[in-house]
């Protein structure tokens, strides 16, 4: 039996998005969050849902001087007959505790996670939109609360869910984006904690990403932290290319993220019959295979934005353009499939939904 969850209803809700509106990703939130307690000796405590709104915490915080928080990201689907599809969410809190481990945080059952999120959802499910490339975006996060300065785990953590109704993740939706291949700067080192989806990971990224946005380009690829030769991973997804007709992604190796989106599209085309290699994937050869034509798709995947296509791609003085700039069959097939079934469009063959 899960610990029983209070829920206090709000009673002044908050205005709800027009459906038509433009909905900008991660703008809205909706009436109520989920919030629990840790403290040492006792444990997680107290779990409740309350109306959305500022917490009380106090400067001290050891999340302020420290950076101890985590996060993850996953969302809610309104399908046709009225139901809620969560997205194999038992992941998500399976790798939330990755990232505690990397952070010194303890643990939160993960039955417990997808139990409160769909009690969260349930209770704000008339906020989830409908619209092209919308849903209702899922926000756990962890953070240090101790009031203490000084170097060391803290003893006391919130875990909050909050929800957002949202479009798609970049503006130009499905179709191709350009990136930036980031030369100076490195995300992450294998030993570090590129692999988590720690708050300070995303920090440190912020001064390519504003370096790329002034080249006219929507994200950064990071090369390795050693030889800066290999590629890793876009700021917010995975990165995939097909070359020779073979799909093709950085192997995990400490300092990429595991990405859920990437898991199912590595498990997806290897249903399908395509061959798939994890390895070491360095620029020099996806310039060499974009001069030569035989780089005919790369895109991106994560949650946020499920499939993005990537139609440019800079590095140094060299600009390729993929598949004349548009979407590629294996990125379309790939995110009609789990698009589809997210939305319930489609059949799950695979046991990825959870109804709420």
């Amino acid at each position: 039996m899960f610990p029983s969850i209070k829920i206090t209803k709000t009673t002044s809700p908050r205005s709800k998005p027009v459906p038509g509106q433009a909905l900008p990703f991660g703008k809205h939130f909706t009436d109520h969050m989920f919030v629990m307690d840790y403290v040492e000796g006792q444990g997680w405590i107290n779990p409740r849902i309350e109306p959305y709104g500022p917490i009380s915490i106090e400067p001290t915080a050891m999340v302020f001087h420290y950076g101890q928080a985590v996060f993850e990201g996953l969302k809610a689907y309104r399908c046709s007959d009225g139901s809620v599809n969560l997205f194999r969410p038992e992941l998500n809190y399976e790798r939330l505790n990755e990232s505690d481990n990397r952070l010194v945080i303890p643990h939160i059952d993960p039955d417990f996670c997808v139990h409160a999120t769909k009690t969260l959802v349930d209770l704000d499910k008339d906020w989830i939109p409908t619209g092209e490339c919308e849903s209702l975006y899922i926000r756990p996060f962890v953070f240090a609360t101790d009031p203490y300065l000084g170097v060391r785990p803290s003893s006391t953590y919130k875990f909050m869910i909050l929800l957002s109704p949202s479009g798609a993740y970049y503006p130009q939706g499905i179709n191709p984006i350009k990136i930036y291949v980031e030369e100076t700067y490195v995300r992450a080192v294998r030993g570090g904690t590129g692999y988590t989806k720690c708050a300070g990971n995303y920090a440190a990224s912020l001064i390519a990403q504003h370096k790329a946005h002034e080249s006219g380009y929507v994200q950064v690829l990071w090369l390795d932290g050693i030889e800066q030769k290999y590629i890793e991973e876009v700021g917010s997804m995975n990165m995939f290319f097909v070359i020779d007709g073979v799909l093709v992604t950085p192997a995990l190796n400490g300092s990429i993220l595991p990405g859920i989106t990437r898991r199912t599209c590595i498990e997806l085309a290897k249903s399908l019959g395509m061959e798939v290699q994890e390895r070491q994937v360095s620029i020099d050869e996806i310039i060499a295979a974009g001069r030569d034509n035989r780089l005919t798709e790369a895109f991106g995947t994560g949650t946020a934005a499920v499939i993005s296509p990537v139609g440019e791609l800079k590095y140094k003085d060299d600009v390729i353009i993929i598949n004349n700039n548009l979407i590629g069959p294996v990125a379309k097939m790939v995110y009609d499939t789990i698009t589809g079934v997210q939305s319930g469009k489609l059949e799950d063959q695979y046991g990825w939904v959870t109804k709420v």
